[in-house]
């Protein structure tokens, strides 16, 4: 491929991937206002917990299968159905008010996030530059990681309540969706016949999987739940949801950091470093009752780490499965991220339900010794 053609490249991916932070922000923005209202409407946490597992699941479900959709679709046609099933999905939060059509709008919203997910990164680890990986994966997950910080944040800076916040929400998707109609359908290179599929991927390298799922658990996993905890604590709505904030503000500072130091050291190093930080903040978590200013200051770590260990992997991918391979590789590592994302809502709130903040710590230190022990595994470059 020529210089030129490689920057035309990527400047479709980097339409692609600004519609995907437009999507990235408006969730952030709903999620810990759906999880605070389901709280003071009377669910407990493993119920909140639960509502927030239901996109993560339906994308968990479908990843598998998108590599065949996009090799049958095109890679434009599945993110314009995904952006529209986004759409659907936030419509139903903004125009109705009960949790069983939140709950529809979830699993719609979850359906359409998993096509246009996997076609960004797949694209993204495909066409960014050997040598820059991870500066393109960290630019790329540091405007993700903007969209997370900034969405909880917004009901306070904006003086909003629950409804007109969840109508921006509907206003960004609706951006999202006009920017995915600008992008021609020709446009973007189309992956070459006989692509990896996910399970053949899972089945190669399972361990990095399981840190991508640790990514999922700690970034995307307690999001809904260190909000609805920290609003059973008396908290209004804007501080309760600046607890999730925190772990946006933890993915949108490490991001590049993370990308830049997988350019430069060896995997293997990075990898053991981000899990002993996750060790040391999960026993930080069993002291919050006595200082609660921690939940924020582990959360910062939860995102940056979290985060972090996501675009690692998608680094580690694009070295592992370069070529043909790569929306493959690409799947196995969201299907991981977003088990975790799936699994860390349910488990984290029925820990913190049953074992309170120190039976939630011992379940997050559990999943960051696994993490260590997987980063260890990774091969010596």
């Amino acid at each position: 491929m020529t210089a030129v053609a490689s920057r035309g490249a990527m400047g479709v991916v980097w339409r692609f991937a600004l519609a995907t932070t437009l999507i990235v922000l408006a969730f952030a923005m709903t999620g810990p206002v759906l999880a605070i209202s389901l709280q003071r409407a009377g669910a407990s946490t493993a119920a909140v917990g639960l509502f927030a597992m239901v996109p993560f699941l339906l994308i968990g479900l479908l990843i598998p299968v998108v590599p065949r959709i996009l090799a049958r679709w095109g890679v434009v046609r599945t993110y314009r159905a995904g952006c529209l099933l986004e759409l659907a999905g936030v419509g139903l939060y903004a125009a109705t008010d009960h949790w069983l059509p939140w709950t529809v709008g979830a699993a719609v919203s979850g359906i359409g996030a998993a096509g246009l997910w996997n076609a960004t990164e797949a694209l993204l680890a495909r066409e960014a530059p050997p040598d820059q990986r991870g500066r393109v994966m960290g630019l790329y997950q540091t405007s993700l990681g903007a969209a997370l910080a900034l969405g909880p944040f917004l009901p306070a800076l904006l003086g909003w309540g629950e409804r007109p916040i969840l109508w921006a929400a509907l206003a960004l998707v609706t951006g999202c969706c006009a920017v995915a109609v600008s992008i021609p359908s020709h446009a973007a290179v189309e992956p070459p016949p006989g692509q990896a599929g996910t399970w053949h991927a899972l089945r190669q390298v399972p361990l990095l999987a399981l840190i991508a799922f640790s990514g999922g658990v700690f970034e995307a996993g307690l999001g809904s739940i260190s909000a609805a905890h920290a609003s059973s604590l008396g908290l209004d709505l804007s501080s309760a949801a600046s607890v999730a904030g925190a772990i946006g503000v933890g993915s949108f500072l490490c991001q590049l950091p993370a990308g830049l130091a997988a350019d430069r050291f060896p995997m293997r190093r990075v990898f053991t470093v981000a899990a002993l930080a996750l060790l040391a903040a999960s026993a930080a978590l069993a002291f919050a009752d006595r200082g609660p200013w921690l939940l924020w200051a582990v959360g910062v770590v939860w995102g940056g780490v979290g985060g972090a260990l996501y675009t690692l992997t998608m680094v580690e991918v694009a070295h592992e499965f370069a070529g043909r391979a790569t929306a493959g590789g690409a799947a196995a590592m969201i299907t991981g991220y977003t088990a975790g994302g799936t699994i860390g809502p349910v488990a984290s709130g029925s820990a913190l339900q049953w074992g309170g903040l120190l039976g939630l710590a011992a379940l997050l230190g559990a999943l960051a010794g696994a993490t260590l022990v997987a980063a260890r595994s990774v091969p010596a470059d």
